[in-house]
Formats: C-alpha cells, structure tokens, sequence
C-alpha cells in the first residue's frame, strides 16, 4: 500500500445498531474496491473485521477492526465498531480516530437504540455524520415510513441523497439527487424513474438551502434565483455536513454491494480530510500546545486501541496527529515519561499486518511489542514532548467475581486479565482486600461473558463467575461495662491482667480512652489494652465482619506486680471486646449507594418501582435535555449488583446509572438474621 498525502486521507467510524450491517458493509467496500475477488459473510466467519474466535463463535463483532482501502486516489480507513451496548468503548475509541462517521440503519427494523446512541454520541462530540440506509431488498421494506421515522426522532437534518427505485423485493436501483443519475443494481445506468423527478426537484431545493445557509454571497444568490455551480454546490453541502447542519442519507444493500461507489463517493466529497481539522491541542509542561495535522510538524500520535495476543504480542493501533513516524523513529510516551522502541510499522486491515516504511500525519498504523504503552497514551518525539487529552470512556457498571475451577490457578488468572485490561479500557480488575474476592468490572453481562471465554479460550484458564460479596459492617447501639480478666498460673512466673471497659457508640471508626486513677491499671499496660481491643476490630460477633463506630473507655482493672505483663493485658482487653460488644446490642451496618438513573421519560414509573423494590430511596428527580429524566436514589449495595442488567431490561438499553459509596446503615432485622445465619460456622472470634 502506498503513501498517501493528509489530504488524500478519508477516516470514518461504521457505527450503529448491533445486526444493522457494518462489518458486512466493510466487506462490500473491500469487495468493490478490488481488495477482494469475494464477499465474506459474518453467517460463514471469514469476514476481515470479525476474526477473533470470539466473534467468529457468536457472530458478532466484539472489537473496533481498522480496514484500509484504496479508491480513486484516496485512502479511506474504515473503522467497523460492534453495536452491541457492552462493548461501546469500541466506539468511543474509534469515534477518537475519525473525522466522521456513517450510521448504518437496518432499514427493515428502522430506528434502534443503538442508533439513537450513536447519534447522540456523535452529537455530543460534534462529529459530522451520515446514514447509511441499509437492507433496502429485505421483505416489507418501507423508505418514506424509515425516513418519516428518522426526521421524527432526528430532525430534518437528515435528507436523502439518494433515493431507491423501488423498495423490498422489488429494490431495482439507486437515482442519485446530486448528480442527477440513476443505476440500477448493476451499476448501469438507467432513465430516471418519472414517480422521481418531483421528488428529486424538492430535495434539490431544501439541499440548495443548505448550500446558502453557509454563505452570505451564496444566500444572495439563491435569493437573487441563480442557479448554484456544482462546485459551489459540493463546498456548500461540505460545510453544512462538517457543521452538523446536514445528515445526508444514502440508501443501498451491502449484501448486494449496490450504493458503495455513491457512499464512497460522498465521503471523498464531503468527510474532511484530517487536515481540513487544522490544529489539535495538547499539553506540554501543563500550558495548552496547538499542532497543525502537517507532516511539517513534530511527530506525534494517540494510540486508540490495543490488541493483546498471546502468539503475536501485543499490538497497539495508532493515529498520528502530526509530522510522521518511520521505522526507525525512536518514540516517546508522554503519559509514561518514558522512551519506547517501536516493533515493526504497519498498516492493519483486520488481522492482515501490511508493512509500510511511514505513516504520515493523519494516516492510521500500528506497532507491536510496546512495553508501557496503553490506549490512550500519547507518543511524540522526546524533542517536543506534548501529551494530548485521554479518551474518556464510560466507567463499569457490572462487577463479578471471578473464581478459578482449578486450584492454582489465581497467578494466572491475575496476569491473563491484567492483560485483558490493556486490550479494554472499559474492563478492570481489582482485589477486595477485605471479602478477599478478585473482581471483574465492565459494561454488561455480554461483556464479562466474553472476558470469561477470553480466559479459556485464549490463555488456557477456566473460570466461574459469582456474585460479589458486600462487605457488611458490625456496630453497637447500646452501652456495655464488662470486666475482662486474664488469670494463668502454670509453674514459675504466671500471667495476670484484669480490666474493665465500658463500650459505647461513637460517631468516629474507633476511639479509645482511659479513666484509670491510683494506678489500678499501670500506665506501661495501658497501650496493650487499646492493641487488644484493636486487634479484634477485625471480627465482630455477629457475622465476623469488622466492628466500627465503637468508643472503649478503660476505667478500672487490677494487676499483679510479678506476673501481669503486656501478653496478660493484651488478652484481657480481648476477652472484655467479646463480652461487652455483645452486651451493647450489636447491629449489622451495609453499604449504602448514591445511584443516578438517566432514563426516558417513559420508563420512570418502571425505574422507581423497580429501585422501591430494591429498599432504594428516590431523592430527587432533574429533567434533563431530550426528553431524559435523573432519579437520584440511595439503595443498598447488596440489591445493586445486577442493576446494570436489570435497568437495561426495564428501559429497552437507553438508561444509563452511576453509583457510589456514600454511608454505611443499619440493616433490617429480618434480613440481618439471614445474613447472620448464612454466616454460621465460618466466623472467627479473635
């Protein structure tokens, strides 16, 4: 593959709906293009994007594939994202690497939430876009009611370039509103349709509205009735598409490779080329650093995915953003403050590694064998260091358990998904010091699923997933003065402590206080009371779960002047803990969450039953922009593990939630007694 200029350079994301047709797609542009002699099919697993086991076993894609093409003098790098909720970090990282996307709609099913979720996000992003209006053949298609539908939720920034000579099975060819042309399925030409001519008239209209909205002497003209030239045309429809303020739709089947050559054509036309961007901004010694996307400018470079394989090592994707990178460059990650030597350059087109001797300014590669580079990192030259903004993406909402099948097992399992999080920024791991529990975190079941095949399947570990253990809390409520006495005699020196301690509640995790007066206590004895009281902290007598919230005042105890020592007091003060804790009417305390819920209006009543279900408290509501609503709620950690599950069940996957520690609180009786019973036979006194 040869070198391209920035401006011969086209960067576009697929996004979309899971099943809307990308990866298909991308094999239909490979396919017209002359990359391929035949389309692959995702039904067959032998498509270019999806060639992980993982994708190829569920037929779905699971992971961002970068596929390279060559067309008319331009290289278009596509970026086929999954559409499946879980894994949407896929798409923020490619969305970070792109100047626009394409949102594929199925046209037989019309508008998804996965659609509205990548519109939204690219809305919010300010990403240009356009739809691509697939499976025009499939039974009982409809274009006027799948376009009606898209206006009604989208707006009419959408408006069709292209219109279908027939629909359904009867889906016969394209009439392209632009050119004034019409193809049939073939790629020939053919009369246009006189049903069209009308309709053609009034989009040509509303598009040369557009046109004037985006200049002042070009409004003058259109008011003065002058007819537009077509390269006035194509620089007005250029702006209005990188303004956001048009959505063109062209319709097609990527099955059948019929609407590529006008899909590729509008993206030559209309998608900026990288350096149409003009600057990037980045840090350097904290003060913001402005980059123009040059091959002028110093090299540097944001890596947006990483692919970890146990065979190949681990491969990190990358966009440079200035100047350019050859074989020989020694880089330079500003996140690590650290030198990197690059493992090989070249381009990726799924899982095919096409050497290349430079990547400029603009242009997508890869390297492998990295050792500290992660997604997101920057790489420069150490001459002009600049670090650029990470990519933000969604934190887990989902923690598991991960337990091994095997003994032995747990180094592995650490290492494996440790290297798992370098491939997804979306996954983490992190250890529950406290239930001891390794725990994996993510965007949903699917996702966790995947992780768990992943590990089997990839680094040879079998494992379960559980759910997490909440790490409950004992306190007291009431007040308790008990004696604890330590008396041991057994030939020569004995051991001898006495104490008496009174408990009571404490709005700090542990107070210790004395009261001694006359030296009932020596004062050198004093320091191992509080250590043994401390010690059994750990442990409560209820469930043996950690004792908080607890004030221990030594205020009497007696002593023997040879055989009372620190051992003697240590355990003196331990025994006066068990007794006394249990005297003061001991509870059970559990996490507590601040939850926010964003969700449809619609879906409110559903959402707040649901939370009043979990013992959660709705606190607030704040309606948000787009008809969305957050419920602000507390609710025990305990009834929240599978809510990322359970809200995208309830809301159709369009609410979202995040959620934190806020308090620990009593628990009820009834559901406290179970708790203690299940915890029968493991507790451990101290």
């Amino acid at each position: 593959m040869k070198v391209y200029q920035t401006d011969q350079i086209r960067n576009v994301a697929l996004i979309g709906h899971s099943g809307s047709g990308k990866t298909t797609l991308t094999e239909s542009i490979l396919f017209a293009t002359g990359v391929t002699k035949r389309q692959g099919k995702v039904e067959d697993g032998n498509t270019f994007s999806d060639f992980d086991k993982e994708e190829i076993s569920r037929k779905v894609s699971i992971s961002t594939s970068v596929i390279p093409t060559e067309w008319k003098n331009i290289k278009y790098n596509f970026l086929d994202t999954p559409g499946y909720f879980d894994f949407a970090g896929e798409m923020y990282g490619a969305l970070e690497a792109s100047e626009a996307a394409v949102i594929l709609v199925d046209a037989s099913s019309g508008v998804e939430v996965g659609t509205e979720k990548a519109w939204k996000y690219t809305d919010k992003k300010g990403i240009p876009k356009m739809v691509f209006l697939n499976k025009m053949d499939k039974e009982n298609v409809n274009f006027d009611k799948v376009f009606d539908e898209l206006k009604e939720v989208f707006g009419d920034k959408i408006i069709p370039i292209t219109l279908p000579i027939g629909q359904a099975e009867e889906f016969r060819g394209i009439v392209d509103i632009i050119d004034q042309v019409a193809k049939d399925c073939d790629g020939k030409e053919i009369d246009i349709p006189e049903e069209h001519k009308a309709e053609i008239e009034t989009i040509r209209e509303i598009l040369s509205e557009k046109v004037a909205e985006t200049d002042e002497d070009l409004m003058e003209k259109y008011f003065d009735g002058e007819a537009f030239t077509d390269e006035e045309i194509r620089k007005g429809l250029k702006l209005s598409f990188e303004n956001g303020d048009l959505v063109p739709l062209i319709v097609g089947s990527a099955e059948k490779t019929i609407g590529i050559d006008i899909l590729l054509e509008a993206i030559k036309k209309y998608v900026p080329a990288p350096d149409e961007i003009k600057i990037v901004k980045g840090y350097s010694n904290e003060k913001e650093v402005e980059r123009r996307v040059s091959i002028d400018e110093p090299f540097s470079a944001i890596v947006f995915k990483t692919i970890v394989d146990p065979f190949v090592g681990k491969l990190s994707v990358f966009k440079v953003l200035s100047g350019k990178i050859t074989k020989d460059h020694e880089i330079y990650n500003s996140n690590k403050d650290d030198v990197e030597k690059l493992g090989g350059l070249f381009v990726l087109r799924g899982k095919n590694q096409i050497e290349v001797s430079e990547i400029i300014a603009g242009d997508i590669g890869a390297t492998s064998k990295l050792q500290i580079t992660k997604t997101g990192d920057t790489l420069c030259d150490k001459t002009n260091i600049i670090k650029y903004k990470e990519i933000d993406y969604p934190d887990p909402c989902l923690f598991l358990a991960v337990e091994p099948k095997a003994k032995g097992d747990e180094e592995k399992i650490g290492s494996s998904l440790q290297r798992l999080t370098e491939e997804d920024p979306t996954f983490v791991t992190e250890r529950n010091n406290e239930t001891k529990q390794l725990l994996i975190g993510g965007q949903g079941n699917m996702q966790l699923t995947v992780i768990v095949d992943k590990l089997k399947n990839t680094f040879g570990v079998d494992v379960e997933l559980a759910d997490p253990k909440v790490a409950y809390r004992e306190t007291i409520k009431g007040t308790a003065s008990v004696q604890g006495k330590h008396k041991k005699q057994s030939g020569g020196a004995g051991q001898y402590g006495d104490v008496h301690i009174r408990f009571e509640p404490s709005e700090e995790e542990f107070v210790f206080e004395e009261e001694i007066f006359g030296g009932a206590v020596p004062k050198q004895y004093i320091p191992a009371v509080e250590k043994g009281i401390i010690e059994c902290l750990n442990k409560g007598p209820l469930a043996g779960y950690p004792v908080v919230n607890v004030k221990a005042v030594l205020f009497d105890g007696s002593y023997h002047p040879v055989d009372s020592n620190e051992m003697a007091f240590k355990i003196a003060a331990s025994l006066a803990f068990k007794k006394g804790i249990k005297e003061a009417k001991p509870v059970l305390l559990e996490p507590i969450m601040k939850v926010e819920v964003l969700v449809p209006d619609e879906y409110m009543g559903d959402v707040m039953g649901d939370m009043n279900k979990r013992r959660g408290r709705i606190l607030g509501m704040e309606p948000q922009e787009d008809g969305m609503q957050l419920i602000i709620a507390e609710a025990p950690q305990s009834e929240m593990f599978k809510y990322a599950i359970d809200l995208r069940s309830m809301t159709q996957a369009r609410g979202s939630f995040t959620m934190e520690f806020v308090r620990y609180e009593e628990v009820p009786s009834e559901i406290s007694q179970k708790i203690i019973e299940e915890a029968n036979g493991k507790k451990v006194y101290c």
